[in-house]
């Protein structure tokens, strides 16, 4: 289903506003030796808000509880957050350029970007489980679900895989396990979380995770097209990174058109999950497909 753009540019404004506002409250600066500063730094003013986004749209999807929701959006994007800050520093991808401004540890030194992404994925879960006002059974469910996207078998995994990758010639099935783990996880969990704020029912589920599954390879493939395609000042981060480290990419892999020709194919998918859903409506899920594959940065 689509919606109309004003429609869905409203929606997006009003949601992106509460998050904004949810970040700025929680990620407290006044966290000792100038740590809250550099924690603000890594989450607040830049990126797309993409994670936050689907957790909402999910949420919208299953008309499931405001509160949880809302943490649920604010703690994907704190782990989000970390996990940039740690993959910028030198021992990892040794990038200068993050959001368009120094990345944290060219601005606070590297023990002090290491200690902000450590503090900003406990907040995460401290966000999730609040004294009142998000059921405790919910509480266990999100954690869960944000802790096995972030771990070994998901976003942590992944960075790991593509650290062991450089200079090696992958297949697309190793490319896309690598991918699913270490982008993909995380999206999905985004929209699998916004519906766990809520109650479903299987088939719906089933459908909103195929959908999440879909936009996160998605979110890749576009990724490495942009790479090859737009310069540093649009994408915000160090363009061309891929080629100079000799990374795989679905680029490398498959050729530019048919990278972008499977960019498509799978928004395709993500569309048919949520068709499939049985859920009245999904309007912003699916723009946030068509905004995913058609962006330019």
């Amino acid at each position: 289903m689509h919606t109309a753009n004003h429609d869905f540019a409203g929606w997006m404004r009003a949601q992106l506003a509460q998050v904004e506002s949810g970040l700025s409250r929680w990620v407290r600066l006044d966290a000792p030796a100038g740590l809250g500063e550099a924690m603000r730094y890594a989450v607040l003013d830049g990126g797309k808000r993409l994670r936050p986004l689907l957790v909402l749209a999910a949420r919208d999807a299953v008309g499931g509880q405001a509160e949880a929701a809302l943490r649920a959006a604010c703690a994907v994007e704190l782990i989000h957050a970390y996990s940039l800050v740690h993959d910028d520093m030198p021992c990892m991808d040794n990038d200068v350029l993050r959001r368009g401004k120094p990345t944290v540890h060219v601005r606070f030194g590297q023990a002090r970007a290491l200690l902000a992404g450590d503090a900003l994925q406990a907040l995460a879960f401290e966000l999730l489980t609040p004294e009142d006002g998000v059921p405790p059974a919910m509480q266990a469910r999100l954690c869960r679900l944000l802790a096995q996207a972030a771990g070994a078998d998901g976003m942590a995994g992944g960075q790991a895989i593509d650290l062991a990758s450089v200079g090696r010639s992958l297949s697309e099935h190793e490319l896309r396990h690598m991918h699913r783990l270490k982008t993909g996880a995380l999206l999905q969990a985004s929209v699998v979380m916004g519906a766990a704020c809520g109650a479903p029912g299987p088939q719906a589920e089933q459908a909103l995770a195929q959908y999440g599954a879909a936009l996160g390879l998605a979110f890749q493939v576009v990724d490495d097209v942009l790479d090859v395609t737009q310069d540093s000042a649009t994408l915000g981060k160090t363009a061309g990174k891929d080629a100079a480290s000799d990374k795989p990419t679905y680029v490398s892999l498959m050729g530019l058109a048919a990278a972008q020709a499977h960019a498509e194919e799978l928004r395709g998918q993500a569309h048919a999950a949520l068709a499939a859903s049985g859920l009245s409506d999904t309007r912003a899920l699916a723009a946030l497909a068509d905004m995913v594959v058609r962006r330019s940065h």
